[in-house]
């Protein structure tokens, strides 16, 4: 999934990075709108995929700490019956003990490393995925901000020579007929 979300981090990129100039601001971008629209529809779609990723790494976590600990559990009993069956030497009963404890010690730092690495994974999907979408809509605000004043000064262009043609003074075009 992190995969999707790079791939139409990409596709945004070379949209805008292809985009066409207008003949006198090279320094714009004309983009399709609803093309670019669509990308970040799509990758907003995709962010709650990657959560939902994490959390079922998280839940599968959890089924193997509760497993690992009903396998701690079941080789305890086992172990103390085992015990019990043989002459109940102490040394017998503490050497299983003791492994039951080891057993149990090894079942709780996997488990801690697991949590934690499950953690890490999560926290850094999301911080990806959390920069990806940012730096897409800072490029589409600013592709916009630029958009606008490409939009302004060719207004303004258009403005200045209507006002050109309609000058009073002859300067213009229809004001010396009479």
């Amino acid at each position: 999934m992190a995969n999707d979300i790079n791939r139409l981090i990409d596709i945004l990129y070379e949209r805008i990075e292809d985009a066409k100039s207008p003949a006198l601001k090279p320094d714009m971008s004309l983009v399709n709108r609803d093309e670019i629209l669509d990308l970040l529809e799509e990758l907003r779609a995709q962010v709650p995929v990657e959560i939902k990723r994490a959390q079922e790494l998280l839940a599968a976590r959890e089924k193997f700490v509760e497993e690992a600990k009903r396998d701690v559990d079941r080789m305890m009993r086992q172990a103390e019956l085992d015990a019990k069956t043989k002459v109940s030497e102490s040394e017998i009963i503490y050497a299983a003990k003791e492994r039951a404890r080891q057993i149990v010690g090894r079942a709780e730092e996997r488990s801690r490393q697991l949590y934690q690495v499950a953690n890490e994974y999560a926290e850094d999907a999301l911080a990806r995925t959390e920069e990806a979408v940012q730096a897409a809509l800072d490029e589409v605000k600013q592709s916009r901000v630029r958009f606008r004043s490409a939009s302004a000064a060719a207004m303004q262009e258009q403005r200045d020579k209507l006002a050109g043609k309609m000058d009073p003074d002859g300067a213009g075009g229809e004001s010396g007929r009479s």
